[in-house]
């Protein structure tokens, strides 16, 4: 492949090589071909050029997963112009702030998004353009403004990587950074002008965007929209349509498929649990459930995890099942990815080793466990977060690398593993370092708990926990069925529901204490009755559970 040093040479020479392929398709709807992309491209350039728009200028977009995504994204960034890609799921107060905050003069947005738009932040823009059809719904300046080649240390992409609780952290990558980051992936994730690929994760994330477009677009691969959110029943049917080659996922989905369709039913009574336990038993079932589960997923995919570690359990699911996959560790900072492995190459718990061109170290070595901070040093590390000096200050060391905030060791082949973020770790009380995300783990996997936070209080584990009230329900039915049990004779028994709940407190407590050292024992389950809150990017605000102290915040 062509090394690159801008996104404007990406997007020209795959319109030249693949002109007549298709490059972007929605489900059920239109195909785009790479050609018609470099239409589409010059005419959102054209309407914005037409706002008085010139290089250097933001424009926010604001959009469902589409062709024209990718396309308003393309416009921009290879105009010379600065591309903000907002997630749809933030507020609408935060968008209007994140708008402000990034001094975007235009919005190319989705119908339904653009109802969380106040109509204060709509009058300050030069234009607002319709990324269904491309048309303008709302214009304020007609001047002539004019587009610039974009050199590769030209600002590309301002991403803001959180809420806006505080002062709002855009990290800044140039084409440099972007462009480097494909050149790296051709060695790591080989793809190509015959894989296809099904988009499930907000193209505003940036390991979406990164890997699930420019790299598709680079290798002159093509990918496949869904109209609705991907829910199970919306992407199985999908899945069987497309059989794409490729499938981006966060470990939060592959795991929750695991615990609700696969340990469920190998662990949804004793004699199963029992099975379930002996280990060349648990392989053969494993094997079993993942030939289903590659049918499911149209019979071709290769699945590509990114974001932080897997969990283990569910890791060793796609080793015993003979599932392909791939794992990336990486941050929005770093464009995102600086380290993976895929299958069958990889190591039990490990996110892989660092990428070719990229170096990583550890900080602040702990000299008894041998765990540290991960620093890298890699082409793709962001230039700084807009307009806030003082984050940027923080997040490189004295030489110039790039500080990640996680935790964890490099063994003797280079291959990393994570233990977790370094603000979250929490000290023993004889100074052991516990990481409250590999409790969490392990509490994850237990067949009832859907989700949790482990924090400290008073000096002691608590583990705040969303029991899995599908998983409760299937129960309910399985013993009404089995012993036949009417729903009238349930629900009485369901009377005594919170004595219930005590006892599967208690049996998770068992759980997680008889897998963890002693010195990550919780000493106590507190239910969450409702979904923790989570970010856009779907990482739970744990800052809302926890506070310093340790203490729990929320209720």
């Amino acid at each position: 492949m062509e090394l690159l040093n801008t996104l404007y040479e990406l997007l020209h020479n795959s319109v030249k090589k693949y002109s007549n392929k298709i490059a972007f398709s929605m489900l059920g709807g239109e195909d785009v071909t790479y050609n018609e992309v470099g239409q589409r491209v010059k005419q959102v350039q054209d309407i914005l050029v037409g706002a008085g728009l010139k290089a250097g200028d933001k424009v926010a977009i604001l959009s469902s997963s589409m062709p024209n995504w990718g396309i308003s994204y393309f416009a921009i960034v290879t105009s010379g112009m600065v591309a903000v890609p907002i997630m749809p799921d933030f507020t609408g107060a935060e968008i209007d702030k994140l708008i402000e905050h990034s001094e975007a003069k235009a919005l190319l947005v989705s119908d339904k998004l653009f109802t969380k738009i106040s109509k204060e932040t709509v009058a300050n823009l030069n234009i607002v353009i319709r990324t269904k059809n491309l048309s303008v719904i709302s214009q304020k300046v007609e001047a002539e403004g004019s587009i610039t080649i974009p050199k590769p240390e030209d600002l590309a992409v301002i991403i803001y990587t959180s809420g806006t609780t505080s002062t709002p952290k855009g990290v800044m990558l140039t084409h440099y950074n972007l462009a480097s980051q494909i050149n790296l992936l051709y060695n790591l994730y080989p793809i190509g002008p015959e894989d296809s690929m099904l988009s499930v994760l907000p193209m505003s994330h940036t390991y979406e965007c990164s890997l699930g477009m420019l790299y598709v677009i680079a290798t002159g691969a093509s990918t496949t929209y869904l109209e609705k959110p991907p829910t199970p029943s919306v992407l199985l049917p999908a899945l069987r349509k497309v059989r794409p080659t490729c499938f981006l996922i966060v470990p939060l989905i592959i795991e929750k498929v695991f615990n609700s369709q696969i340990l469920a039913k190998f662990t949804a009574n004793k004699f199963m649990a029992t099975l379930y336990g002996v280990g060349f038993i648990r392989r053969f079932l494993h094997r079993l459930a993942g030939k289903k589960l590659i049918a499911a997923f149209g019979g071709r995919a290769r699945l590509f995890i990114g974001g932080s570690k897997l969990d283990e359990t569910v890791e060793q699911f796609l080793m015993d099942a003979k599932m392909p996959y791939a794992i990336g560790y990486g941050l929005t900072e770093t464009a995102p990815l600086v380290a993976g492995q895929i299958s069958p190459r990889v190591k039990l718990g490990s996110t892989g080793p660092a990428m070719g061109g990229v170096e990583v170290r550890l900080d602040d070595i702990n000299p008894e466990t041998g765990h540290g901070e991960i620093v890298v040093k890699t082409p793709c590390a962001l230039q700084g977060y807009y307009k806030n000096e003082e984050a940027t200050a923080s997040v490189f060391t004295k030489d110039g690398w790039f500080r990640t905030g996680d935790l964890g060791y490099i063994d003797e082949e280079g291959f990393i593993f994570i233990k977790g973020r370094l603000k979250n770790m929490i000290v023993g009380p004889s100074g052991e370092n516990i990481y409250p995300e590999e409790i969490e783990s392990v509490l994850n996997s237990h067949v009832f708990v859907s989700e949790s936070v482990v924090t400290e209080a008073d000096g002691h584990l608590i583990a705040l926990v969303h029991f899995d009230s599908d998983a409760i329900e299937r129960l309910k039915d399985e013993l009404a069925e089995k012993w036949e049990i009417t729903r009238d004779e349930w629900n009485q028994k369901m009377a005594e529901w919170d004595k219930k709940k005590e006892e599967l407190k208690q049996d998770v407590m068992k759980y997680v204490n008889s897998k963890v050292n002693r010195f990550s024992r919780i000493t106590e389950v507190r239910e969450e009755e409702k979904e923790f809150e989570k970010t856009p990017s779907k990482k739970i605000r744990r800052f809302l559970y926890t506070n310093k102290s340790g203490q729990q915040s929320k209720k």
